[in-house]
């Protein structure tokens, strides 16, 4: 079948890393380790599993920090290679283990990719799994499968971006039928985002500051409007079509960016903040908003956004970090402000219960299906893949929000 594999070359890493900043073409060369390759369907670890063929796969920030060397070797002993790619997928059920449940050949699935005990065959789970927090399981290198957090980052599981990939049947959902293959494709992503919004709760009066308009940043602002969120929203987008889709959303007004001297000023303005003048580098900032969402996670992103948030609120880390430096943590201490991390999924305290993040996002996504479908753009075949990457990565040039393979 053809896969999308990663092999990890440390020399053609260390490359990229060092070079793709100034020559962004590399990302997109044969110089990445990615490559469109025929390989074996991986097999059923056991009769727990379903074979699914994706129909389609968005490209994540994580799988773009992979390819473009921007990531931290953090993860590296959390994942298996080679590997292939996509977690971010709807698909069709093709074959069925003797004891996959209530699963049947013909189904439209979306996938969980987390891999957590139950999927490694492990029992007794972990103290984090025993609390339906897969995403953090602690068995993520033992078990029936390859190291891995997550299918996408697994050698034996395979992934979106090919023909045939394998799953545990409590990784996969059945899709409801009103909700398309484009908007199905969101459900994953939208999960993260409802993980991250739900990290904290905004009263009416309060106001949100989201800092960037990419994919996940813009499911952000849908994720709060959709659970009833009624606060202020500011998002700070750089690309007009970003922009766009942020006041669709609901946010209510918009922040560009620029340099610190220049943003300032305007960002004071409209965040109810106060710029004091330090003898060295930025200023302090006294007031601001009551809850940040960094969807970014750069060293500026967080940087800025610490700064923006007032005495006594929160900051949500949203984004995947790198090794981000430069960062002034001391507004963070001063202001006594309340970080919080927002990885992958729940279960979250939703509508006067606890509720996986997964069911709450396939029961939203029915109402804003056909918001949420104006994220996606033109659909990439595998084979040219190079053109996605650049499109994925150039989103202001391609002006697309979530870049997606389509495969037959």
């Amino acid at each position: 079948m053809k896969a999308l594999v990663y092999r990890k070359s440390i020399p053609r890493y260390a490359l990229v890393k060092l070079l793709g900043g100034r020559f962004r073409s590399l990302y997109t060369s044969g110089l990445p380790a990615l490559r469109l390759t025929d390989i074996a369907p991986p097999k059923l670890p056991n009769e727990k599993w379903v074979r699914v063929a994706p129909k389609m796969a968005g490209i994540c920030g994580s799988d773009l920090a992979t390819i473009c060397a921007k990531g931290t070797p953090y993860l590296a002993p959390v994942t298996s290679m080679p590997f292939v790619m996509g977690h971010e997928v709807v698909g069709v059920i093709t074959e069925v283990g003797s004891d996959a449940g209530n699963l049947s050949v013909g189904d439209r699935v979306v996938l969980h990719p987390a891999l957590g005990c139950e999927a490694r065959g492990i029992d007794p789970v972990c103290e984090a799994c025993s609390q339906h927090r897969d995403a953090l399981c602690r068995n993520a290198t033992r078990g029936d499968v390859s190291a891995g957090l997550q299918t996408g980052f697994c050698r034996d599981t395979g992934g979106g971006f090919s023909e045939s990939f394998v799953a545990h049947h409590c990784q996969v959902y059945k899709v409801p039928a009103e909700i398309s293959n484009e908007a199905a494709v969101l459900i994953e992503p939208f999960a993260c985002a409802l993980h991250g919004a739900l990290r904290v709760s905004l009263t009416e009066n309060q106001t949100a500051l989201v800092i960037g308009c990419g994919s996940i940043g813009l499911l952000t602002i849908a994720a709060l409007r959709a659970t009833g969120c009624k606060a202020r929203i500011i998002a700070v987008a750089r690309h007009e079509h970003q922009k766009l889709l942020a006041m669709a959303f609901g946010a209510t007004e918009l922040l560009g960016g620029g340099s610190w001297k220049k943003q300032y000023p305007k960002w004071a303005a409209a965040l109810d903040a106060e710029i004091l003048t330090a003898e060295l580098g930025k200023p302090a900032v006294v007031g601001g908003v009551d809850v940040t969402f960094d969807c970014v996670a750069s060293s500026r992103s967080i940087d800025d956004g610490i700064r923006f948030t007032k005495s006594g609120g929160s900051f949500v880390l949203v984004g995947m970090p790198g090794m981000p430096f430069g960062i002034d943590w001391t507004p963070l201490w001063f202001k006594e402000l309340t970080l919080h991390a927002a990885y992958a999924y729940g279960p979250e305290k939703y509508a006067g219960g606890i509720v996986p993040t997964f069911d709450i996002a396939i029961e939203l996504m029915r109402e804003w299906k056909d918001k949420l479908v104006g994220l996606v753009g033109t659909p990439f075949a595998l084979h040219d893949y190079r053109s996605a990457l650049k499109a994925a990565i150039n989103t202001g040039e391609s002006r697309t929000a979530k870049t997606l393979f389509s495969i037959d």
